[in-house]
């Protein structure tokens, strides 16, 4: 009777990694930076209604890039154990810190458990100060579950180390809103060697002027604006 082949533990989890690496690669990479009121995000999206940046909480927003199947129930579970954390505490006791480290575990496990595969994720979990930008908080959540602080910008995705040292050579502290944008919109563009246009991205903010919500989404027409393309009108002259 033959022996079943033996692979070792290490080599187990080196195919896990390549395995869930590689579905992170085919997403679309994720900016998200600080700007003078507070963070936004920045990411290439062609599927309008499937979205890669949503709220989770008053201060608190969530970015992710890989298998939307997967971090979508991922986004709800964060959003509801946010709000019953508020609702039984505090709202002021709902920080990124404790989500993220609620997500850190979450997608270690998976990625440990052999019978199952690993999650195809990778996300960003982020908050902004009350007053100003030296209290925002950003996480960085792999897909085996690491998780670190990042600071003034970050990225997610398959290019995201060489985004990281392109935006280290453009960011300024305090920077409009609008020049972060187009500095994140440039970063992406050049390291994907396309032409990014408001069609086929998806812009948010976490804004520190804004009311208790402070997460704002932008519009077509916004972002369109914001980059000085030109609008078509669909009405006949």
């Amino acid at each position: 009777m033959p022996m079943p082949g033996y692979v070792s533990p290490e080599q187990i989890m080196r195919d896990r990694e390549d395995y869930a690496r590689s579905g992170i690669e085919k997403g679309k990479d994720l900016v998200a930076m600080e700007y003078e009121n507070g963070i936004v995000f920045v990411a290439e999206n062609p599927h309008g209604t499937l979205n890669k940046i949503s709220e989770i909480y008053d201060r608190i927003a969530f970015a992710a890039v890989g298998n939307h199947t997967e971090y979508e129930p991922l986004r709800a579970q964060g959003l509801q154990a946010a709000e019953v954390k508020g609702y039984t505490y505090s709202r002021e006791d709902v920080k990124a810190r404790w989500l993220a480290n609620l997500y850190a575990q979450q997608i270690g496990s998976a990625f440990r458990q052999y019978e199952a595969k690993p999650l195809e994720v990778e996300l960003l979990i982020a908050e902004i100060g009350e007053k100003r930008n030296l209290d925002n908080s950003m996480y960085h959540i792999s897909f085996d579950g690491t998780l670190w602080e990042e600071v003034e910008f970050a990225s997610i995705g398959g290019h995201a180390d060489e985004i990281e040292e392109a935006l280290e050579k453009k960011y300024e502290d305090k920077l409009p809103l609008e020049k972060a944008i187009k500095i994140s919109v440039g970063v992406l563009s050049n390291i994907n060697e396309s032409e990014l246009n408001a069609s086929i991205l998806e812009i948010a903010a976490l804004d520190r002027t804004r009311e208790r919500r402070k997460f704002r989404r932008l519009r077509f027409e916004e972002i369109a604006e914001i980059l000085g393309e030109i609008i078509e009108s669909d009405e006949e002259e």
